[in-house]
């Protein structure tokens, strides 16, 4: 909770500085917002000529789409300077921050942190909230619903730091990074009956993704796996996000323990 106190107070001085200039910080999240939403209008355009996506509906695509999109837009909106670790290599800024007595990951995390995604994370809203009101709602579905938008934050957050902290050995790994962080919320925004049982294996045992919505969205809406799955895996977000989280953690300590400083 310490930790977390400090994290806060370094994102706020941040948020103060950027709203300096409110027309800007407003004009930037809108525009995000604008932006994303353009890859849910693509979809709404796909359905005008479809009647379903390997058996999906429009609206449980949304449901897909909207929780996979505001996951990551949480995680990103909350850590996404971990991506630019390479470039505090590189600048010795890294170094600096070592100096302080703060944890370094709360640091990297904290730093530069801006509220400009906040269009992002209205527009993933409305559109999980919209797919929302097909869903057969009871108790347990809620909880279920609860648990998949945080546990996603969680996988997304442990993909952010995990594949980030390839940039201690070779500096500069952005894109390297982003295939598996951004290019994983865009695979699970589509039902994924529509690739090859291996690639269902891939993003459930390797890169964890499966578990930010596919699993559980299924259970939200009453349907069975197209692959026979086991059922539980309908209940086992929480679990992926800890082991995903915890292999991430290892990795950045791991990652600081190799850094040897560039000098500064």
């Amino acid at each position: 909770m310490r930790h977390l106190r400090t994290y806060v107070q370094i994102a706020w001085l941040w948020i103060r500085a950027a709203w300096q200039y409110p027309a800007s910080f407003v004009l930037l999240a809108v525009g995000n917002g604008l932006v994303t939403g353009l890859d849910f209008v693509g979809l709404w355009i796909m359905f005008a000529h479809l009647r379903d996506l390997a058996g999906f509906a429009l609206h449980e695509v949304a449901l897909l789409y909207g929780s996979a999109s505001l996951a990551l837009a949480l995680a990103d909106t909350a850590i996404s300077s971990v991506e630019r670790i390479g470039t505090y290599i590189r600048t010795g800024r890294l170094d600096q921050m070592m100096t302080k007595p703060v944890p370094l990951l709360v640091q990297v995390c904290a730093d530069q942190f801006s509220l400009r995604r906040l269009g992002r994370l209205t527009q993933a809203g409305v559109v999980l909230a919209w797919a929302g009101t097909y869903v057969e709602w009871t108790p347990l579905r809620a909880l279920v619903a609860v648990s998949m938008i945080a546990s996603g934050t969680l996988v997304f957050f442990g993909l952010f730091v995990g594949f980030s902290c390839v940039q201690f050995w070779t500096t500069d790994a952005t894109e390297f990074a982003n295939a598996f962080t951004y290019g994983g919320a865009t695979v699970t925004q589509y039902p994924l009956s529509i690739f090859p049982r291996e690639v269902l294996v891939g993003l459930t045992f390797v890169v964890p993704v499966a578990f930010v919505n596919w699993y559980p969205c299924l259970y939200l809406l009453g349907r069975t796996d197209p692959f026979g799955t086991p059922d539980a895996f309908r209940f086992a977000s929480p679990l992926a996000a800890l082991v995903t989280v915890g292999a991430a953690l290892l990795v950045w300590r791991t990652g600081v323990r190799h850094y040897t400083s560039t000098g500064s």
